[in-house]
């Protein structure tokens, strides 16, 4: 499709005299045409869990989540990548940000670089892309060379693919196995898909990532579990995510969080069955990660789970 066909590319009628209203205005508008958005996003929900579920099944056979994507799409793709490393103690290599014009690119704008595809099967071959894998390529038109080069090569080996853009009827999804379209019409600022569309993107990225999380055991109730104390901000949420999940005392907490080398699965799983490190973990693999598969002695109540 041509681009001045995309509806990401068309005039908004409520932006026509932007350069005209006041900040205020300006405000109101753009708040106004963001929460259209999530309404967008609704209406294909389905097409995001048979994403979620490709990504799944990645990761339980040893595979990978990979985005590849050229500008703000690329750029949206590397930052999801990098937060599952804290959020979900997962190694560097499990959730990769793949962008057109290399590490450069997230700095410094190499626009030029997305309209050479095979610079993307460069790409997805030197991290040995396999079988295994899943490849979501991020285009908001829906047009990128780069991400097209990209999928069309994940077919070749075999590897799971999805397509995420904006506009109905993308070219990119021809090369995927599953299509998100988030139709989020035209821009406040005309043709500006860092705005409406990148936000879209950005937010079936937060559902795409931690839903699959979620699926192999990297969340308990509603906490982050395997979260990486990196810092001194994070060592107090671990430590508060051990208190809420075990009921235990702060102190209580810090003491078996250090116990279990400073790993939060751990250490609730030590409080909640009241064995030592080495047992807990042993739990915790019978159990692939979940900590509501692992069979207590007592429950939160002081009952038998029998």
């Amino acid at each position: 499709m041509k681009l001045e066909k995309l509806t990401t590319e068309q005039r908004n009628p409520n932006t026509m005299a932007l350069d005209q209203m006041s900040v205020g205005e300006m405000l109101a508008t753009m708040n106004a045409e963001d929460q259209g958005v999530a309404k967008a996003i609704s209406e294909v929900l389905a097409d995001i869990e048979e994403a979620v579920d490709k990504i799944i099944r990645s990761f339980n056979q040893g595979g990978r989540l990979i985005y590849i994507g050229a500008g703000t799409s690329g750029r949206l793709g590397v930052l999801d990548a990098a937060e599952c490393v804290p959020t979900f103690g997962v190694s560097p290599d499990m959730v990769i940000g793949l962008i057109a014009g290399g590490q450069a690119a997230m700095f410094s704008a190499a626009e030029g670089a997305e309209d050479t595809g095979n610079f993307a099967e460069t790409d997805l071959a030197q991290i040995a892309l396999q079988a295994q894998d899943t490849v979501v390529g991020l285009a908001a038109s829906g047009r990128t060379p780069y991400v097209i080069s990209g999928l069309a090569y994940a077919e070749t080996i075999g590897a799971s693919t999805v397509a995420l853009s904006c506009n109905k009827n993308a070219e990119i999804s021809q090369y995927a196995d599953v299509s998100i379209e988030v139709e989020t019409g035209p821009e406040v600022l005309t043709g500006s898909t860092r705005l409406k569309a990148g936000t879209a993107q950005k937010l079936v990225l937060n559902m795409l990532s931690t839903c699959a999380m979620v699926g192999i055991g990297k969340v308990y109730q509603n906490l982050m579990v395997d979260v990486l104390a990196t810092n001194q901000k994070l060592e107090d949420r671990a430590q508060r995510i051990i208190m809420e999940a075990a009921d235990c005392s702060l102190e209580q907490a810090e003491q078996v969080f250090q116990a279990a080398d400073r790993q939060v699965k751990v250490a609730i799983v030590m409080i909640l069955t009241g064995l030592d490190k080495a047992s807990a973990e042993e739990k915790i693999a019978q159990a692939n990660g979940f900590i509501n598969d692992i069979d207590y002695p007592l429950n939160k109540g002081g009952e038998s789970n029998d």
